[in-house]
């Protein structure tokens, strides 16, 4: 399901036109950006965690020329779904 599909669905689920939906989209994307932009987590109940995790640099080997790359630090998005999520897609 691409962005178009999803915003259609939504409007046709709760009878708004499409304009206001992508608006609500876009605005709730952009909120969710920032706090994790912040290095904040945001729990949405019903659905999971969204976390900002960092990575610590570490070194590399190339199996096959034996050579060692350095790889620098990086913040990384983790999303551990809620178990009633895990539960209605399992059933």
């Amino acid at each position: 399901m691409n962005n178009k599909d999803f915003i259609s669905d939504l409007a046709n689920r709760t009878k708004y036109n499409t304009k206001e939906v992508s608006a609500l989209v876009g605005a709730t994307v952009s909120a969710i950006i920032s706090e994790l932009s912040e290095e904040n987590s945001i729990t949405i109940s019903g659905f999971g965690n969204f976390e900002v995790k960092k990575k610590l640099e570490r070194v590399l080997v190339n199996p096959t020329t034996k050579q060692r790359m350095l790889v620098p630090p990086k913040i990384v998005v983790s999303f551990k779904p809620n178990t009633s999520l895990k539960l209605k897609i399992n059933s």
